[in-house]
């Protein structure tokens, strides 16, 4: 029997984190003087090591062995030749997607989770706060909680915390306490609720009060933790992309296409930035990260210096953005529902690395139904706007009768998220798409703020 999946033994696991920053060059972070922010002003908010990891220009990081221990619960994850969905699209192009729903948590954020866990744990810290928009990342950090030995505090976006019941089920059991936001437990969610009790949150509100919450700690035993966007969550996805080069020299194949969703920016730079390297080192490969059109970061957000959260605790952060003021519609994918983008993914789109793209709701949903029906897996919201794009790109490949190799993220299972395809199935999802009004109104947040240089690495 001819398998479609391809696997690494235990001892091809990757031992160290590819750090895209010793080949870009980047704008620094900004204080509210407007100063580059130094090391010590985000002591209160992270440990001493990841922040020297965050600012890092080493090539390469050597993954601690704690680390590689939990890893190797689920690590190295497959990779698998989607070869009935190749069929039911009638394309001639090869289709691979790395499996990352086979970790304990059903996604791609342990990959962070646990070893900021374990930073965090031998810096001396306790307890660790942080948001969450789908879940995927508050399930992620309490398991990787659990599994070093701290408190985990989740401030979850209120819509999500409704639509998706069982992703805080999945946090308490792994000793999570998850708190609906906003919350009336922080001064930011305080001023949000009197503004609009309604309000269905966004991941820049959770953020604020995560950060709130970790440095009004006294004791200073708490630290906050985030899932997405900053250097060094980027740095501990690149154990995707890197497992995916070694499964992808056993087939003789090396991808003309690379994409990944994107929201924050770590699924997308964990699988992608390991090609990216190969691309400013000459090889031929385009890459996608793909957005929502309901919350257009890449594709329609200008490219400045914003607060990566609604109460302006964080640094201002050179990064593709809609507004720190930002809330987005309430699409089922809620791990792509933030204002922002990472600055490094925002950066390689700058200059012209990258390729962004965006979907509707509806388009994701048709891909992941497909997708589910040819190769089992029912993918996370999240993923299904990567498949959409995968669909794009093999429907031209069919077109142009070109024998593509493209490689995609599959970022996380959908068995918690089975209320938005019952939704799909009703023909109750709309296809929210952000109108040019709300855009420009989105944008006057930023419009006094320094500008970032457009620069150029390659």
């Amino acid at each position: 029997m001819k398998s479609n999946t391809i696997f690494l033994s235990p001892d091809e696991m990757p031992k160290q984190w590819y750090n895209i920053l010793a080949d870009i060059k980047m704008n620094p972070p900004l204080g509210p003087d407007g100063k580059p922010v130094t090391p010590e002003m985000l002591a209160p908010v992270f440990p001493m090591n990841l922040i020297e990891q965050e600012v890092s220009t080493e090539r390469w990081i050597t993954i601690p062995d704690e680390v590689m221990n939990i890893y190797s619960i689920w690590r190295p994850s497959p990779l698998i030749r989607a070869v009935n969905f190749e069929k039911a699209l009638g394309t001639p192009a090869k289709i691979y997607y790395k499996n990352e729903s086979v970790s304990p948590a059903g996604s791609h954020k342990p990959n962070t989770a646990v070893p900021q866990a374990y930073y965090n744990k031998i810096f001396g810290i306790k307890k660790l706060t942080t948001e969450t928009g789908a879940g995927q990342w508050g399930s992620a950090l309490s398991f990787a909680c659990s599994q070093i030995g701290l408190e985990c505090r989740i401030y979850m976006v209120r819509i999500s915390f409704d639509q998706k019941p069982y992703r805080k089920a999945q946090m308490q059991a792994w000793g999570g306490k998850c708190v609906a936001s906003p919350s009336n437990e922080t001064n930011a969610g305080r001023a949000i609720l009197a503004k609009d009790p309604n309000t269905p949150g966004s991941l820049g509100i959770a953020i604020s009060e995560a950060v709130e919450a970790a440095v009004s700690d006294t004791t200073g035993q708490t630290r906050y933790a985030l899932g997405s966007v900053l250097n060094h969550v980027m740095l501990h996805q690149t154990v995707i992309g890197l497992e995916a080069k070694k499964q992808l020299e056993k087939t003789g194949d090396y991808p003309d296409i690379v994409i990944g969703c994107a929201g924050g920016g770590s699924n997308f730079a964990g699988i992608a930035f390991p090609f990216v390297s190969d691309k400013m080192h000459g090889k031929k490969v385009e890459i996608y990260p793909v957005e929502p059109i309901a919350c257009p970061t890449l594709t329609r957000g200008p490219f400045v210096y914003d607060h990566g959260d609604t109460a302006r605790y964080t640094p201002l952060l050179a990064m593709h953005s809609l507004g720190h003021a930002f809330v987005p519609p309430p699409v089922h994918a809620g791990g792509l529902r933030y204002h922002g983008m990472s600055p490094i993914v925002s950066q390689l789109v700058t200059e012209g690395l990258l390729t962004a793209k965006a979907v509707s709701q509806i388009d994701a949903f048709n891909a992941g139904v497909l997708f589910a029906r040819t190769e089992g897996i029912i993918p996370a919201p999240e993923s299904n706007h990567a498949i959409a794009q995968v669909v794009a790109e093999a429907t031209k490949a069919k077109e142009t009768g070109e024998k593509k190799v493209i490689l995609f993220n599959l970022s996380g299972h959908g068995l918690l998220d089975l209320g938005s395809y019952e939704k799909y199935f009703s023909n109750d999802l709309d296809n929210y798409a952000l109108s040019d009004d709300e855009l420009r109104k989105s944008e006057e947040v930023f419009k006094d703020f320094p500008k970032p240089q457009l620069m150029k690495s390659i």
